[in-house]
């Protein structure tokens, strides 16, 4: 096998299908669909929030050219915070809703190009929003406010089909 081909078999495959369905012998197990997840910035030092697709692989607007370590106090005096929250949408018989919602901080200080993030976090809150949990107590006011602000007026229907847990977990 070629090197080329050899570096081929070693991709990691997000699978939208599940080619296994139904078989009684086989959990799937590594194997997942991130089809109905969304990362959304929350950029509290601008006071925005928007949907980056990069942040799926490390690569959002605020993450690139960053090398992240996992000692906040190199970054935190000069960095910047930021959230991306992990947005999970399903589908009811009364059309989308937000299923499950997370956040994970990070914090960048482009004046040395490092920031702060923990790999672990992000990965278990990804699962948590896929699983149609809500994590965003941890949060600061301010974030959880854009965030809220952005899920609502995003799709407004979408909001309105939305469990009223994950409604009042925005509630300040």
């Amino acid at each position: 096998m070629s090197g080329e081909e050899q570096k081929k078999t070693k991709q990691f495959t997000i699978m939208k299908d599940d080619p296994i369905d139904g078989h009684p012998g086989y959990s799937g197990g590594g194997s997942f669909s991130l089809e109905n997840m969304s990362p959304v910035i929350v950029d509290p030092n601008e006071e925005t929030a928007f949907v980056d697709m990069g942040a799926m692989h490390a690569r959002s607007k605020v993450e690139k050219r960053i090398k992240f370590i996992t000692d906040r106090s190199v970054v935190e005096e000069n960095g910047l915070h930021y959230w991306i929250a992990w947005v999970t949408v399903e589908r009811n018989e009364n059309g989308p809703f937000y299923h499950g919602v997370t956040a994970s901080e990070i914090i960048v200080d482009r004046s040395i190009k490092r920031g702060y993030k923990i790999l672990a976090e992000h990965v278990n809150h990804m699962d948590k929003s896929l699983k149609g949990r809500v994590v965003v107590e941890h949060m600061d006011n301010k974030s959880k406010k854009i965030l809220g602000e952005f899920l609502r007026d995003y799709k407004p229907e979408i909001w309105e089909n939305t469990r009223d847990e994950l409604k009042e977990a925005f509630e300040l």
